[in-house]
C-alpha cells in the first residue's frame, strides 16, 4: 500500500445554500508544491470538509498529496510475484536433488 504524506495549504468556508467553497490559499506554499508537465506548471491539491468547523468559521481544509518513496509497502502483486519465484526455486531445488538420488545405471559398483 502506498504512503501519502499530506501538506496543508489552506482553508476555506463553504458559501451557504450553494456548493461552493470559497478558499484562501497563500501564493508561496504553492510555488513550492506546484509540477511541470510537458512544459507547463499545474497545482494539484485536495479539498475536504473538515469534522468541525475551527474558531474562525472554516470548513474545509485544503492540502497536497505526496507519495512517500521511502516508506513504500509491497502491493499484493509484489508479494505473489515473491512467492511464485520461491516456489519455482524450490522445485528446481527439489528437482536437482532427486537427479542426485538415482543411482548412476552404467557402471554401478553395487554387488546386485
Amino acid at each position: 500500500m502506498k504512503k501519502y504524506t499530506k501538506s496543508y495549504i489552506g482553508k476555506g468556508t463553504a458559501v451557504k445554500g450553494m456548493d461552493i467553497v470559497k478558499v484562501t490559499l497563500k501564493v508561496e506554499e504553492l510555488l513550492k508544491v506546484t509540477h511541470k508537465f510537458e512544459g507547463v506548471e499545474y497545482l494539484t491539491f485536495e479539498l475536504a470538509k473538515m469534522q468541525n468547523t475551527d474558531d474562525y468559521g472554516r470548513t474545509h481544509t485544503a492540502y497536497v498529496s505526496v507519495r512517500d518513496a521511502a516508506t513504500e509497502e509491497e502491493t499484493p502483486t509484489d508479494k505473489a510475484d515473491k512467492k511464485a519465484a520461491k516456489a519455482a526455486t524450490k522445485k528446481a531445488e527439489k528437482k536437482a536433488a532427486k537427479k542426485e538420488l538415482v543411482p548412476e545405471e552404467a557402471g554401478s559398483e553395487l554387488p546386485f
